[in-house]
């Protein structure tokens, strides 16, 4: 008689080791999230770094997840791959609240903030400061998150946001911070983002426009195109914007790509090695 299959229902088992299944947020079951447990992991040894993958528009959270599961593997990192569905709210056609944090009584930075707790509860992980990395929508949501909680941060990569909010009072929010305060109930901490190794990433021949100059959609506001019309073009400007109010911005062009999340991920990999196992000056 064949021997039966054993079944680990151990949290730490089989669909919660390497490339896990997908779990509901107990803060809102409305999101979820995967993860990269990888073989590391050990719930009585050295807690693992975490690296967070905010997916955008297309909501490519589990692509992103096994993309880096290598180099989970190599760097010892716990990843972690939100969800926030389409449709959230009063329209289920909507594509863009996440990026903007707020929408309604919803605060996406708050569900992914407990996400993180979640995943610290249930593995051995650092979680009081993580990587960040998001691109286009993703991006979006994850620059400006960065104004809320630049203290979570351990490193935040900006991947080629269409719309962009600069550190900038005189102009409302989104595309400035002003009436930021108001909108979060809180300053935005543009001092402490200076203490944050940040990367902005974007391809070369990212140069489409249809998707990020689109006036009357929900996604746009007057003044959106004055710092550019590509994404490159409006990246470079908040680099800029970035190192005059003294944040230093590593800038990387991926040559020859165009709007791909998975394409430019390399230069990103590098950039948070560089955090976990930092380099001797050359």
């Amino acid at each position: 008689m064949a021997e039966a299959l054993h079944v680990v229902k151990h949290p730490t088992g089989f669909y919660s080791a390497g490339a896990t299944t997908v779990f509901a947020s107990r803060y809102d079951q409305r999101f979820s999230y995967c993860m990269y447990v990888p073989s590391t992991h050990d719930k009585d040894g050295e807690p693992l770094p975490l690296a967070v993958l905010q997916h955008g528009t297309g909501r490519r959270g589990p692509q992103y997840r096994d993309n880096f599961a290598e180099w989970a593997e190599r760097h010892g990192c716990l990843v972690l791959a939100p969800l926030f569905p389409a449709g959230i709210g009063d329209d289920p056609d909507d594509l863009h609240n996440f990026k903007f944090l707020k929408y309604g009584d919803i605060r996406f930075d708050r569900a992914l903030l407990a996400m993180v707790d979640e995943v610290g509860e249930r593995f051995n992980v650092r979680t009081s400061r993580f990587l960040l990395h998001g691109f286009s929508g993703g991006g979006q949501f994850v620059h400006r998150f960065g104004y809320l909680h630049p203290d979570r941060l351990a490193g935040l990569s900006i991947g080629a946001p269409g719309r962009i909010t600069y550190i900038d009072p005189s102009n409302p929010w989104w595309i400035g911070l002003k009436g930021f305060e108001a909108e979060f109930g809180c300053a935005p901490r543009v001092e402490e983002l200076r203490a944050v190794p940040v990367q902005m990433v974007v391809g070369s021949a990212d140069v489409e426009t249809w998707e990020i100059n689109n006036p009357g959609d929900s996604n746009w506001m007057e003044g959106a195109d004055t710092h550019g019309v590509t994404r490159i073009e409006r990246l470079r400007a908040l680099r800029d914007n970035f190192e005059a109010h003294g944040i230093d911005v590593r800038f990387d062009v991926v040559k020859g790509v165009g709007h791909d999340p998975m394409a430019v991920l390399e230069p990103v990999k590098d950039f948070f090695a560089s955090i976990l196992t930092p380099r001797e000056s050359q």
